[in-house]
């Protein structure tokens, strides 16, 4: 199913029926990825009396209790609420969800115990005005991502200058395979973030950002279209199964 897009960067066309998920799903075990010093979340049949919600102990219907935090358990999209003192739901800042889109791949430098994603990384690989979404897929990537615990990991993390610079490039949505564009333990100064979304002198309130995706080796860097639809949640972040669709040549 092919779909011509007359966009204001010019005409493409894209199949519909490849679509490429790279959102990562939630799992009530071990096997989920976990952030930010949490336990696993819980997807269990509803209890109340002798009643348990799960067919095959005789239950009508499954019926299952789901309990997780956005942040730290599933792939998920924020809005700029989530550093801000005003409630903000990316329900309401989020209005519109196809968008031209890059993919690249990074492997950040290491600089003492950390690895950073720098601006003169990203000015190699995206220009200015090139696209409205940009997913980085960081080196190595192996499909240990899925399922990694990251707490007490220092995991790689964007430097300020290079979301800076994602946001001059245009960029209204970034995607990022890692809890954070921020470092674990930053004190709290979340730069990368508050430098994207131009926080708070000129705020972005528009702009999202997305962690937390898994993007397979196979799937080559360069143009796609993005469907980003996060679940209708009034918070400031929700769970979401962002999409790619590969522009055809």
């Amino acid at each position: 199913m092919k779909a011509n897009i007359h966009h204001k960067s010019g005409s493409f066309t894209i199949d519909l029926s490849k679509p490429i998920d790279i959102s990562i799903s939630l799992r009530g075990d071990e096997k989920n990825p976990i952030a930010w010093y949490l336990g696993t979340p819980r997807i269990e049949p509803v209890r109340y009396g002798d009643f348990i919600g799960k067919v095959s102990l005789g239950a009508s219907t499954n019926f299952n209790d789901i309990s997780f935090n956005p942040h730290g358990h599933a792939t998920h999209t924020e809005c700029v609420g989530h550093i801000t003192p005003e409630f903000h739901s990316i329900n309401d800042n989020l209005k519109k969800f196809f968008f031209l889109a890059k993919l690249i791949s990074v492997e950040p430098e290491v600089r003492g115990e950390d690895k950073v994603i720098t601006r003169a990384q990203l000015e190699k690989l995206i220009d200015k005005g090139e696209a409205e979404a940009l997913v980085i897929r960081t080196l190595p990537n192996t499909i240990a991502k899925r399922s990694k615990h990251y707490s007490h990991t220092n995991w790689p993390y964007l430097e300020e200058a290079a979301a800076r610079y994602i946001r001059e490039c245009g960029v209204e949505h970034l995607l990022v395979d890692l809890p954070s564009v921020d470092r674990e333990k930053d004190e709290g100064k979340l730069l990368a973030h508050k430098a994207f979304w131009n926080y708070p002198k000129n705020t972005r309130f528009e702009a999202t950002i997305t962690e937390l995706v898994y993007v397979p080796v196979k799937v080559e860097d360069g143009g796609y279209f993005l469907n980003l639809q996060p679940a209708s949640f009034e918070n400031d972040a929700a769970p979401c199964k962002p999409v790619l669709y590969k522009i055809e040549k």
